[in-house]
């Protein structure tokens, strides 16, 4: 590999970027493809279709033989939030290769014996979250219902390019946090991302059933996402 290619790539796994080196399989020049950047040519729907799938794989394009090597950051879900639904998707998200954290600064909830051997930070979002900012790579998950901890890091999420965001609440709240956000800058097409009333519409009622239905469409939301388009921060 060249070694240009092989300091950008390793800059992008820094990043938490995602990438994809084109290998001419006949001796060909190597090319990284980084997610965002406008790409086209015969190949281009193979490539959008690696960085959705994650998948590497060989392809035949146009007459040529090439391998497709996909660089992925780990996907991460953060959810605002120690509640009973929180502790449900926690096992289920490391099960389906998800890393996963949760923030909440009500100490009664965020205790270790709740969520035993997950990344929980018992303290305010706007505070964790500088430390440890949002990513493309990143679903928000928000279901304490509470405004004050809830509305900073949807906002943040979406201004950071998430893949995902969902909120859980009824259309009525959803409509009050929409108006809270629009005061805060973001646009129509902003909070028009926001999955709000969260998960898909599978009739869940228990916690269990609910983060069933939020995992489900985070997974829907990072395998479909638009690869083309350009992500992170957009303050």
């Amino acid at each position: 590999m060249d070694r240009q290619i092989l300091a950008k790539l390793n800059a992008l796994r820094r990043a938490r970027q995602a990438a994809v080196l084109v290998t001419d399989l006949s001796g060909g020049p190597d090319r990284l493809i980084v997610e965002g950047e406008a790409f086209d040519g015969p190949f281009a729907d193979s490539v959008a279709s690696a960085f959705r799938s994650g998948k590497s794989s060989a392809v035949d394009i146009a007459g040529e033989s090439l391998f497709l090597n996909v660089h992925l950051p780990p996907p991460q879900i953060v959810v605002i939030g120690a509640v009973h639904i929180s502790q449900v998707l926690a096992g289920m998200a490391e099960l389906a290769g998800f890393d996963i954290r949760i923030i909440d600064p009500r100490t009664a909830f965020a205790t270790p014996e709740r969520f035993d051997g997950v990344d929980l930070v018992a303290d305010w979002p706007v505070d964790v979250l500088k430390e440890r900012p949002l990513d493309a790579y990143t679903a928000l998950v928000a279901v304490t219902h509470d405004p004050k901890i809830d509305d900073f890091p949807i906002a943040e999420a979406l201004k950071a390019g998430c893949f995902y965001v969902g909120a859980l609440g009824s259309r009525k709240t959803h409509a009050s946090r929409v108006e809270r956000l629009k005061h805060e800058g973001l646009t129509d097409a902003d909070l028009a991302r926001i999955h709000a009333p969260i998960g898909l519409p599978i009739g869940a009622s228990s916690p269990a059933e609910i983060a069933v239905a939020i995992l489900a469409e985070i997974i829907a939301a990072l395998r479909g996402r638009d690869v083309s388009s350009p992500k992170g921060d957009r303050r």
